[in-house]
Formats: C-alpha cells, sequence, structure tokens
C-alpha cells in the first residue's frame, strides 16, 4: 500500500555491517561564531522566494554511563537559520519535547540562543534571556519547552543550541531531514553500544548526500546502585552517520492527510537488549504482548474485565424496552452519545479511570468508547476497543507495534455475525459509522485472544451528492426565480452538521448568500439537520434579474470548482481525498421572456485514468427551455503521484467546463 512509504527499514546494532564510505563531508556552520561573510548565501542553490532557510541542522545521539547502574542518551542539536522575510520570522519560534513518565522526565541543558544581524557591515549579536524560556503540557507525556528568538527581522541569522540527557532508552531522538524551509545541510549521527538494538525506520524521497556506518570501540564507566562501586565497560559500537544536501522544502498540498507522512526523516523503535554478562531481553513485542499490556493498562483496558456493577442502574434505563441484541446496542450507543461529554479527541489512553469517568459524565474521546466497550460487555455484547492513527496524525506502522503512532481508540461490536465500529464521542455520529478522519488504514483490535488488524480506507467511502436547480419566468417578467436543493452523502452530512453546531444555520447562509450578491435568496432551509441517520437537505429559493440586452448566465451557480484544487505541476507525494465521490448536478432553466439562446456549451465527457473516474457534462435546449446534466466521479480517493499529472489536467477541464456560461440576447 503506498501509505507505508518507507524507504528502508533495518536494525541498528554493532553486528550491522553496511560497508558504505563516503567523503568526509563537513558542515557548512561553525557554531556560535558568526561572520559578514556567513549572511551571503548566494554560493548555495536553494529557492530564494522561500520564507526562511536552514543553513545546518546538526544533531547526534549517543549513550552514557549513569550513577544508578544502567546507562542514558545524550541528544545534542546545533542550529542556524537565515531569516528571508517578514512570514519566515516563525521560523524563530522554537519548541522542544521533553518526555516524562510519572516523577522522571528529561532534562534539557546547555540551551542557547542568539539572533544575528547585519548592521553597517559589523555583526550584532542579541542572546536569548534565559526567562524567555517557558514550559507548555502537550500531553501526559510530552512537556513543550518553547522560547522566541529575540530581535529577528528579514535578514537576521538565528541559531540555538541544547542537549537533551534521558534516562529512557526507548526514546532515541528521532530526526527530520526536511521541513516547510529549504535546508542546505541536515545532518544526524548516532553511537549505539553493541549491547542495544534498533530497528531504524526511514521515509521520503529525498537521497542521502552520505549515509555510512563505521564500528568503534566505547568506554563507559556504570556506576552501581548506591554509588558503591564502578563498572568500566568497553563495548563495539556503531556509528551511523546520514547528510542530506540542499534538500527542497516540503508544504503541504490540497488533499494530504498529514505532510509528515512524507518528509524525509529516521525514527528508532528500541529492539533488543544482550549483556555481556548473557542477559538478553527483546523488548519490541509482537501484537498480542502489547494487547495483554493495554487490557492490563489502568489508563485503558483494567477496569474492561471487571464486574463494573455501578454500570447496572442506568444499563437497565438505556436498554429498556428493547428485544434483541442489535437495539440494546444501538441504545448503549445513543445514551452514552447523548450523556457524555467528550473533552479532547485524540488520546490512545484514558485521562481518568472508567469508573470516574462515568461518575463525572465527560472524558476523552478514549475514555467516551472504553466505557461504551465497557457497557456492551456488561449487556452481554460482544465488544472490544479498537486503536488507530487519525488521518492528522499520520500513518500507523503496519509492521511493528509502535505505539506513539497510535492516537485514537473507537470500539468495535460483533453483532449477530456483522462488525460494528462505533465512536460514542462523536454527538453527530449515529450507530455503525467513524468519521473520515479515522479512515487511515491499519487499525488494530484490541483482544486478549485474537488482536486482529482491521482496515479503514478512505477508497471504501463512496459519497453521493445530487445537486438540483429549476428557474422559471417570473410572472411579474424581468426576472427570473428559481429554486435550488441539494442532498449531501452521509460523511457530507456529518461534516454540514458539524459545521452549523459551530457556528449557526444562519452563518452557514450568509456565506452562500454573500457568493452570490447578484441573486435574492430566500426560504433558506436545511432538511433532515437533527435526523442523524438521514441525508441532509440544503434548498432555499432566489430570483435574479434578467433585465439587459445580453445576459451572461453560469448554469452551475455556486456548484461545481472554480478553480483546480491540484496547482503545482507536480507533486512528490499521493493524493489523499477524504472519501471517493459522486456528484450529480441537474439544471433545467426557461430561456427568459423576450430572449433568444445565442451561446450555449458543448456536451462533453471525459474519463479519468479509464476507468477510475468520469466527468460528463451534457447540455441541451428546445424552443422554451435548457436542460443541462453534469456529473462527476472517482472510484478511488487516494492516488499516487505517477497519476498526479492526469488528475490535474481531468480537474483543469473540469474546471473550465463548468465555468462555461450561457449567452442570452433579446428578441430584435
Amino acid at each position: 500500500m503506498h501509505h507505508l512509504n518507507l524507504a528502508w527499514t533495518f536494525l541498528c546494532a554493532s553486528t550491522l555491517s553496511i560497508g558504505l564510505t563516503a567523503a568526509q563531508d563537513k558542515s557548512p556552520v561553525k557554531f556560535g561564531k558568526v561572520t559578514p561573510a556567513d549572511f551571503d548565501l548566494s554560493k548555495f542553490s536553494y529557492d530564494t522566494s522561500a520564507a526562511a532557510v536552514v543553513i545546518a541542522d546538526v544533531g547526534n545521539s549517543y549513550f552514557e554511563g549513569n550513577n544508578r547502574g544502567w546507562f542514558s542518551l545524550v541528544f545534542k542539536r546545533s542550529t542556524r537559520i537565515k531569516i528571508l522575510s517578514k512570514k519566515g520570522l516563525d521560523a524563530g519560534t522554537i519548541q522542544v519535547p521533553v518526555f516524562i513518565v510519572g516523577s522522571v522526565e528529561e532534562k534539557v541543558e546547555n540551551l542557547k540562543a542568539a539572533t544575528y544581524n547585519l548592521e553597517n557591515g559589523k555583526v550584532t549579536e542579541t542572546k536569548l534571556d534565559d526567562n524567555s524560556v517557558y514550559t507548555d503540557k502537550f500531553s501526559r507525556q510530552i512537556m513543550l519547552k518553547k522560547f522566541s528568538l529575540p530581535n529577528m527581522k528579514e535578514g537576521s541569522i538565528i541559531e540555538f543550541s541544547y542537549v537533551i540527557h534521558s534516562d529512557f532508552l526507548s526514546n532515541l531522538q528521532p530526526w527530520t531531514f526536511q521541513g516547510i524551509y529549504p535546508c542546505l545541510w541536515s545532518e544526524y549521527e548516532t553511537t549505539i553500544p553493541e549491547y542495544f538494538t534498533y530497528v531504524v525506520l526511514g521515509q521520503g524521497f529525498q537521497p542521502f548526500h552520505i549515509n555510512s556506518t563505521t564500528t568503534t570501540t566505547g568506554s563507559f564507566s556504570i556506576t552501581t546502585s548506591g554509588g558503591t562501586g564502578m563498572i568500566p565497560l568497553t563495548p563495539s559500537e556503531n556509528v551511523h552517520r546520514w547528510v542530506m544536501k540542499d534538500v527542497p522544502a516540503l508544504n503541504a498540498e490540497k488533499f494530504t492527510t498529514t505532510i509528515n507522512n512524507y518528509v524525509a526523516k529516521v525514527e528508532f523503535q528500541e529492539s533488543m537488549i544482550s549483556l555481556p554478562n548473557g542477559y538478553s531481553q527483546n523488548i519490541m513485542q509482537n501484537w498480542s504482548k502489547v494487547s495483554e499490556d493495554l487490557l492490563k493498562n489502568d489508563y485503558f483496558g483494567a477496569d474492561l474485565s471487571s464486574n463494573n456493577g455501578w454500570l447496572d442502574d442506568d444499563l437497565h434505563t438505556a436498554i429498556k424496552g428493547t428485544s434483541t441484541e442489535l437495539e440494546k446496542a444501538e441504545k448503549i450507543y445513543e445514551w452514552i452519545r447523548h450523556t457524555f461529554r467528550c473533552t479532547n479527541h485524540g488520546s490512545l489512553y484514558m485521562d481518568n479511570t472508567l469508573k470516574n469517568v462515568f461518575k463525572n459524565r465527560s472524558g476523552d474521546e478514549a475514555s467516551i468508547n472504553l466505557l461504551l466497550t465497557s457497557m456492551l460487555n456488561h449487556a452481554d455484547i460482544q465488544a472490544d476497543p479498537v486503536i488507530l492513527s487519525t488521518r492528522g496524525h499520520g500513518y500507523p506502522n503496519e509492521v511493528y507495534p509502535i505505539m506513539s503512532k497510535f492516537n485514537y481508540v473507537i470500539c468495535s461490536a460483533k453483532i449477530d455475525d456483522r462488525v460494528y465500529y462505533l465512536d460514542a464521542s462523536q454527538p453527530k455520529l449515529t450507530f455503525g459509522f467513524i468519521t473520515n478522519e479515522c479512515y487511515n488504514g491499519q487499525a488494530r483490535v484490541i483482544n486478549k485472544d485474537n488482536p486482529t488488524a482491521v482496515y479503514f480506507l478512505a477508497d471504501s467511502l463512496q459519497e453521493k451528492k445530487i445537486t438540483t436547480v429549476f428557474i422559471t419566468n417570473d410572472d411579474k417578467g424581468g426576472s427570473m426565480s428559481g429554486n435550488y436543493s441539494s442532498q449531501f452523502g452521509y460523511m457530507q452530512s456529518y461534516e454540514l452538521r458539524e459545521i452549523v453546531s459551530r457556528n449557526s444555520e444562519q452563518d452557514y447562509f450568509k456565506n452562500i448568500i454573500t457568493s452570490r450578491p447578484d441573486m435574492t435568496i430566500t426560504n433558506t432551509g436545511i432538511d433532515s439537520l437533527n435526523e442523524l441517520e438521514m441525508p441532509a437537505t440544503v434548498h432555499y429559493d432566489f430570483r435574479f434579474p434578467a433585465e439587459d440586452e445580453i445576459i451572461y448566465f453560469e448554469p452551475m451557480l455556486a456548484e461545481g470548482y472554480k478553480e483546480n484544487p491540484f496547482k503545482s505541476s507536480d507533486r512528490k507525494y499521493p493524493v489523499e481525498i477524504p472519501y471517493a465521490m459522486d456528484e450529480t448536478y441537474v439544471f433545467t432553466m426557461e430561456i427568459p421572456k423576450g430572449y433568444v439562446v445565442d451561446e450555449l456549451p458543448k456536451s462533453a465527457k471525459v474519463s479519468l485514468n479509464s476507468d477510475e473516474g468520469f466527468f460528463e457534462y451534457m447540455i441541451d435546449k428546445d424552443e422554451a427551455s435548457i436542460q443541462m446534466h453534469t456529473r462527476i466521479r472517482l472510484n478511488k480517493a487516494n492516488f499516487e503521484p505517477a497519476d498526479y499529472s492526469t488528475l490535474r489536467d481531468f480537474f483543469a477541464f473540469v474546471v473550465q467546463k463548468e465555468g462555461e456560461q450561457i449567452v442570452f440576447k433579446k428578441k430584435k
């Protein structure tokens, strides 16, 4: 499947011998010293229209012995950036993630940052004040150290560096070579003792300037816990160096889940520990072990297997009057969806215990859907939690059970040999549906006996939209009256309900009215807005004058594609539309009284890659009226980069055709 996008995957250990050699290229920067010549980047090749350019970004990770009888990780990073325009000032706002488990946290040390400006041929330096560094909570296990460089302006060079000391050997720092700004030099080096093995996961489309592995001998002093002794160790170490030069920026374009799926980067997953005393531990778990651990976790599944008698009263209320398992499940789902308020979406673990979530009537999406799982089980309905990664979070790894790749929990319920996937945290969803944000590839059913993979693919979603427009001559003459009606598919109906709930129905139609200043729009309404199982239908009446000598009329009204969503000449990564589409537009119009049709668009039909979609535009007229029918259908939602040019040309034709006008002339 395209979304794996793994450029390479291998084990990183001292036993690995790639046999690569490379010239000992050095970073173009000596950090901490900026000269007037450093402001001139004319000898480098990069997109000069960019808001900023990363001159050099250099990091390295290595191990050191600690005084607790074990090893720690050290990560060092130094970065130099030149600000090219005011938009590039954002490059000077830095966030450093810090990992925390309980009372143990990573330590950020030797944080230095400065802004350099060239004034009258001399370099001035403005250092970051330590008091300008602050900390924000990002999640239960991640804090962010934040700071902004002082005295930045167009033409400034900024530098920052820091060191992170970590006791979490599973948190070997990843490295991203590519971002929203072009980068002239990006380098990362890891030095790993033979005792530790990591799986290295790489992605991206950029070639390496250097990709080399060497072996050296390390020297460590491990102080035993309590400081009673010193253990000298001299293991062999695997040194891997990755360098990319002249890396172009990679920015998100239309129909991209998250650009993080495609930037050039390396990530690490701890796999095994093998000590010289013969001790060996397999760190990389399989899905059976992961499921077992999750079901024992107090903030995930520990309470699912409990009796949970405190559910009894509300369960009886919820399922009162039901007779089948499906009716029971639907009523339980509706009761939780209506009773509980979701405080946050995007959590793999509960923010409280299950009983407290029940008592508080609120919690994050993991809490609500785990409670749904528990309540279904309590009603003797087979239900399991399902973990997944949302589209905005990125693709999960399909080979290894890496928990950081998952950020969302839903519920699966098996009833009468059919499996229903449920999300009670979304108040506008009906039973058996999840949002298209969850359609992001592989997910995992967490079950102690059979933790199976399931797939939610955007290609499997087909959204049908039917729009009808009827226009007739006004009895009073000199104007035309019309009726507009558009029935949405399920996902589009859900999105519409979300938009209206965040604002109002009045605000929704205000945007339509603003987009058609040539018309008077009345009798606006949305049918089935609160009937979640029904498709929503937007409708309104309109009126417009028909008095000019020549009338130029666009029959698509505000529908259709006004511009091509695919603007770039090429694309390095897939097109990811939320769902396949089937949109039909039916238009009937009486010819205005006293006018004749002077120009009428021609009918046309084109296909997309033979069988992946089509666009048809059929139009005809008789003495009294004009009839038009357009349909655009995409049979899938995801398109590979190789298909981009064809897709772009297809939509260019759609935009051109849907923008054509009917020309009416007054009879002489």
